[in-house]
């Protein structure tokens, strides 16, 4: 069997769908759909490096990669791989290839440092160790039954809290960009991310597929939002929390866990079955709040990083 590793082509008739389809199988923990994975291609900037990467083995696509430069870091010099391989394609050379070809093509642009997220088994981490990369931060995957699960009853707001969607500031997005880039600076990463473009963050959040405007919830303080959670869905059965963060002079108020509860509240009233998130396994409170909820973890990936060069 001969394998072959090339760039996606999204114009190719069902080639999208068999990249969605087989990251899926991989990591079903996540949400994405032919339109996000076209749309992350279409209008990245130039400075990412952005390139989605297929193996295609005797025609059939078998493996996938995300692969890019860290633009948005501070630090320079930074790019990540993210190689997923069907389960049942596994110890075939796919994967190898892939992180190959990406990496040879981040070194080209400058990168000295690599990071990939790898997935918690002795197979996938002997995969990482072989290829000369070391183990780093950790991060849970973690679910939610919203089709048959419980959750906590809905708050209503205290005095001088609104909340609202994010359609209420379609003519105006900036204040959520704001919030946006002071939460996202203080996530806990070892790749750390500042948000200066407005056009961009537009362009790559606002305007995403994934991102659900009705379902984006908003605690608004005296006029200015305060604290979100941003919906993602698949506009079927799924839905996923991108990001969740508080302004740091409204923190400790609870108002992020009160945006996103009624943001569940309204994703399962709409039809979603299932609800993701994601924790660094080191952010204790946001794990204690995710529980209250009734999530519970469902897998761990380990960030392993790789020097260049």
């Amino acid at each position: 069997m001969t394998v072959i590793v090339r760039d996606l082509r999204p114009e190719a008739p069902g080639e999208v769908e068999a990249f969605v389809r087989v990251r899926r199988l991989a990591l079903p923990f996540m949400v994405s759909t032919t339109r996000s994975v076209v749309h992350d291609l279409a209008h990245a900037r130039p400075e990412a490096r952005y390139r989605q990467l297929v193996a295609e083995e005797d025609g059939e696509i078998v493996g996938t990669a995300q692969v890019g430069a860290a633009h948005e870091s501070p630090r320079p010099g930074l790019g990540f791989a993210n190689v997923y391989v069907h389960p049942e394609r596994t110890r075939r050379s796919a994967g190898s290839l892939l992180l190959r070809a990406a990496e040879e093509h981040l070194a080209a642009h400058g990168t000295t440092r690599v990071y990939s997220w790898v997935l918690d088994g002795p197979g996938n981490i002997a995969f990482a160790e072989r290829h000369g990369y070391r183990a780093s931060r950790s991060a849970h995957f973690l679910r939610l039954d919203l089709a048959d699960g419980t959750l906590p009853p809905l708050q209503a707001p205290p005095p001088g809290v609104e909340l609202r969607t994010a359609a209420d500031f379609a003519d105006d997005p900036r204040p959520l960009f704001v919030l946006d880039a002071e939460a996202t600076a203080d996530e806990p990463s070892d790749v750390g991310a500042e948000f200066t473009d407005y056009e961009a963050w537009l362009e790559e959040t606002w305007r995403h597929p994934l991102l659900d405007a009705e379902l984006t919830t908003v605690a608004v303080v005296d006029g200015r939002p305060a604290a979100f959670t941003a919906a993602h869905t698949d506009g079927a059965t799924r839905y996923a929390s991108g990001m969740t963060g508080t302004a740091r002079a409204f923190r400790g108020r609870g108002l992020a866990k009160l945006a996103k509860n009624a943001s569940l509240h309204r994703a399962r009233a709409a039809g979603y079955r299932e609800a993701f998130t994601g924790n660094d396994t080191g952010n204790g409170p946001m794990l204690a709040i995710n529980k209250w909820f009734g999530y519970e973890i469902c897998a761990t990936e380990v960030r392993h990083v790789r020097e260049l060069g």
